[in-house]
């Protein structure tokens, strides 16, 4: 499986995400999948691959020119797609995709998660889709989202659409169908 991971560019994230990072990369090469990421090498983007390089696993980037001196392109990558924009960037990835797994992060992080979770619903893709979320960092988010359920603005299935998971090896069995 080629695997997506939306996660962080912050350089001020806690050394708990870092790590998060670099354990799952290194996961996702050890079962024998490839890394699908943002392409940068800076902070959780950068963890993520050097834990599947690490393992020998094959890391595929893909990152907007724009960003190539912000996220600091990762010259490491086995394979790296320069496209035009984010919206570009976000359709390269879950196209080269057959899953996808987000890690806290920021807006961009939250973005990339919500647009391939609106287009699972509405029937643009099957993929599977799990947030790795050990620490509860989303916690107010998954209140939230509770919350629009139950205030009819979320339709009753929409939240069981994604896998909220706790530990790398659930949200890997998630997209494995096991």
């Amino acid at each position: 499986m080629k695997i997506a991971v939306y996660c962080a560019s912050s350089t001020a994230v806690p050394a708990e995400a870092l790590k998060l990072g670099f354990d799952l990369g290194a996961q996702i090469a050890k079962l024998g999948h490839q890394l699908v990421w943002g392409g940068g090498a800076i902070s959780v983007m950068g963890e993520v691959a050097r834990g599947a390089r690490a393992e020998g696993g094959v890391t595929i980037g893909v990152i907007p020119q724009r960003l190539t001196n912000v996220e600091f392109i990762d010259n490491s990558a086995t394979e790296m797609h320069v496209v035009k924009d984010m919206r570009e960037r976000k359709g390269l990835i879950e196209k080269l995709s057959d899953g996808f797994i987000a890690l806290p992060g920021g807006l961009g992080t939250l973005e990339e998660l919500f647009e391939i979770w609106v287009g699972k619903y509405l029937g643009f893709h099957d993929k599977r889709i799990a947030v790795l979320d050990p620490h509860g960092v989303y916690g107010s988010l998954r209140v939230a989202l509770e919350d629009l359920t139950n205030q009819k603005f979320l339709k009753p299935g929409v939240q069981e659409l994604v896998r909220w998971c706790n530990e790398i090896e659930e949200s890997l069995a998630h997209l494995e169908g096991r």
